[in-house]
């Protein structure tokens, strides 16, 4: 099994997303892990529209990277789920990890109305399990 680890600002909103795609959709291929640099609070509008498509997030914690550095935890593979800046704060874990940058919008950061902020929320999720659907096809020969 390969063990991945997403890492986004707080671990609140697109890192947990590809958490639970990675999770529901790469079967028993996978130990999937999310963490933030900064970690914050759970994003309720993530978690709401996660549910509208099956996927309940809402008992998930936020965890950072500091404490798997700490633990001198061990990733094939170091996903930034954030923007470009962000990314390169993204600590080296040990061992051979293979960094992947896939930058999206922050849903935090979204302004206007809710149903704005909802729709704009439901493309970055889209978009996240598209990547991930992905990533699955093309780490099939990876074992």
């Amino acid at each position: 099994m390969k063990t991945v680890l997403f890492v986004c600002i707080h671990n609140s909103a697109r890192s947990q997303m590809a958490e639970a795609f990675l999770k529901k959709f790469g079967g028993d291929r996978f130990i999937v892990e999310s963490a933030g640099l900064e970690p914050g609070k759970l994003n309720r509008i993530v978690v709401e529209v996660m549910k509208e498509i099956g996927i309940d997030i809402s008992g998930n914690k936020t965890k950072g990277t500091a404490e798997m550095l700490a633990q001198a935890r061990r990733f094939d593979y170091v996903i930034t789920v954030c923007d470009e800046s962000a990314a390169e704060r993204c600590p080296l874990f040990p061992g051979k990890s293979k960094r992947l940058h896939w930058g999206f919008p922050d849903p935090s950061a979204f302004a206007g109305a809710a149903e704005e902020i909802l729709a704009g929320t439901r493309i970055v999720r889209d978009a996240i399990r598209a990547k991930v659907e992905a990533f699955i096809q093309e780490t099939k020969s990876d074992g």
